[in-house]
């Protein structure tokens, strides 16, 4: 009895020691799991945290290069940098420097770090006006019936591979009103979220692609020059007037109006930059034209109305005209083309017409737009080339890589 109780005992240790050994490795394993589960999650936080502070240096560097541009004439001799920035409501830091000139571009090196984890950002910079689509609008955009909208090139003939772009930021139904016949070589877009089916109604066009933004277009404000005040506005009545460089100024109005013969305001001699703080007015076969050689920067608060065949005659290429609307409210355009080119027109917070006699050659950023007579829409891919002293230009990112 007391050999069984003893042999029963002797074979009790062995098993308690192994569990207690197997427990212990359990224990063991269980907490270098967690260990290692936490240095994972450490190293996670970290990867997330240095990739965000690199995006910050990365948003904080072109802010600083669009700063700049407010700062006229541009200076390149200095460029944007900062070395061990603190991310805000994190332990991560970031640096940025930018290299480059205007003429080969620029490059933002940037570098984001939380602990020992880092990561960087190289990307490259472009200088971007407001023309880079066709026809750009907040709310709505209406082709009539049978046209079409290409694109040119009339810096360069031989580049035949320019592709259109028109969109809106709106995603209401029939946003964009696409009638029989309208042909578009390029692409289509709306708003953020929107479904392209319901934003744009097609009735017979062709066209490439549609599709919906990943983000929003900003429309920049457009302050007008500091001008000298003429304290009066231009009248023409059934004359002809010469608008050159020495009238450069700020107007109340301009009012073109038919008497026995039409009237005619002609820009020439140069560069004419007018900030009309009213209205401007075309009566019945009244015109606007810009000779060639010449060039008219339009900044208008007001309305501008074209009569019965009357309208702006541009002689030379779409960039020497250039209508922007600077009021904050509503305005209305009623545009007529007397040539084939147009020219750019910047209102965002303008309601735009255009009828015109032929085809037109230029870009439309507006409120809504509605090409309502005439022919074809010609996009100049030249009005892309900007300087730093226009307006509405920004930097933007043309490509990043990370690393």
């Amino acid at each position: 009895m007391n050999l069984l109780h003893s042999k029963k005992t002797a074979f009790a240790i062995p098993l308690a020691l192994l569990a207690v050994v197997i427990l212990s490795v359990i224990g063991v394993g269980l907490l270098s799991l967690g260990m290692y589960g936490r240095l994972f999650s450490v190293r996670n936080t970290s990867e997330v945290a240095a990739r965000c502070a690199a995006d910050a240096a990365l948003t904080k560097a072109v802010f600083e290069m669009n700063e700049k541009l407010k700062i006229t004439p541009w200076d390149g001799s200095t460029l944007p940098q900062s070395t061990d920035e603190i991310l805000p409501n994190s332990d991560a830091i970031f640096s940025y420097t930018v290299t480059g000139d205007i003429i080969n571009g620029f490059t933002v090196e940037c570098t984001g770090q939380s602990g020992r984890v880092e990561r960087k950002i190289n990307a490259n910079l472009k200088l971007q006006g407001p023309f880079e689509p066709t026809i750009l609008t907040r709310q709505t955009v209406i082709l009539k019936a049978g046209t079409l909208v290409d694109g040119y090139n009339s810096l360069d003939p031989w580049d035949t591979n320019v592709q259109v772009l028109i969109g809106t930021n709106s995603i209401l139904a029939n946003s964009i009103i696409l009638n029989a016949g309208v042909i578009v070589d390029g692409d289509i877009f709306i708003g953020i979220g929107g479904d392209i089916e319901t934003a744009i109604k097609d009735l017979g066009a062709d066209i490439n692609g549609k599709y919906a933004l990943s983000e929003e277009i900003e429309f920049p404000d457009i302050i007008p020059p500091l001008l000298p005040d003429m304290g009066t506005g231009i009248s023409i009545h059934g004359t002809t007037q010469t608008i050159g460089p020495a009238d450069n100024g700020q107007y109340e109005q301009i009012q073109v109006k038919r008497a026995a013969n039409p009237g005619i305001m002609q820009v020439d001699n140069g560069d004419v930059v007018l900030y009309v703080t009213g209205d401007i007015g075309l009566g019945q076969d009244c015109e606007i034209i810009i000779r060639e050689g010449a060039s008219l920067t339009l900044y208008l608060d007001g309305d501008l109305n074209a009569g019965n065949n009357a309208g702006i005659n541009n002689e030379s290429l779409p960039a020497s005209l250039k209508l922007f609307g600077t009021a904050t409210e509503e305005q209305q355009f009623t545009l007529k083309a007397k040539s084939e080119s147009l020219g750019a027109v910047y209102a965002p917070n303008a309601v735009i017409t255009l009828s015109a006699d032929g085809d037109v050659r230029g870009a439309i950023v507006g409120k809504s737009f509605e090409m309502k007579s005439g022919g074809n829409f010609y996009y100049d891919e030249a009005l892309r080339n900007v300087d730093t002293d226009e307006d509405a230009v920004r930097f933007v990112v043309e490509q990043w890589r990370e690393r």
